[in-house]
């Protein structure tokens, strides 16, 4: 498939970018700082303002599917930051008529006894998980085709293991109560449901 991956060299994005091209996907990978997106084969790097719809737009019309693995971290607003990355990206899915796959957060879950996550998080956290809550009930009121995959709790650089679970939109915890996942694991879930569309117009989240 031919893909736009929004935030290509971010911590999420550039794993999301490395597990695409080793499946033989063509991506054109965005960021605001190009130079920092790891070129190989079937990555064309671009320089792109997530929060330029007509940008967006001229970049992604050629995918197959837009993906987004943008933060809400530009000016220290995240709520504004996320906002303003949701309405472009809609506004410029809507336009061409493409799937979206989005990286959400683990914020915009539930507990399993149905407390929001946003509930119970420590208050510097509150910002994006309130921005990325923002973006996810924008995609449910808009028209497109999207998936929202909302990590564990923690994620961070890992190992690909290729074993983890999948649920929907209650967060996912181990034995111990530790809600974790690997940004490489993260990326095949996220991949699988760019090839094969299992959660259109759904949150799901993945865990080990």
């Amino acid at each position: 498939m031919k893909l736009f991956l929004i935030g290509a060299s971010g911590m999420i994005g550039s794993r999301i970018l490395a597990e695409a091209t080793a499946r033989g996907h063509q991506v054109v990978a965005a960021s605001r700082a190009p130079e920092n997106i790891v070129q190989g084969a079937g990555v064309t790097p671009v320089k792109v303002d997530a929060t330029d719809a007509d940008a967006l737009q001229a970049k992604a019309a050629e995918a197959d599917v837009i993906l987004s693995a943008s933060s809400p971290r530009s000016t220290g607003d995240a709520v504004a930051d996320a906002t303003a990355l949701g309405a472009a990206l809609i506004g410029a899915a809507s336009n061409l008529g493409k799937r979206v796959v989005v990286v959400g957060g683990a914020g915009t879950l539930n507990l399993p006894d149905g407390t929001p996550v946003l509930n119970v998080l420590p208050p510097e956290i509150v910002p994006e998980a309130t921005g990325m809550k923002a973006v996810r009930d924008a995609l449910a009121q808009s028209t497109l085709d999207w998936s929202f995959v909302a990590p564990a709790a923690q994620i961070a650089p890992g190992a690909r293991t290729g074993t983890f679970r999948v649920g929907g939109d209650v967060l996912l915890s181990d034995a111990e109560g530790t809600s974790a996942i690997s940004a490489e694991d993260y990326a095949i879930a996220f991949m699988d449901e760019v090839e094969t569309p299992a959660h259109i117009k759904q949150v799901f989240t993945v865990a080990y």
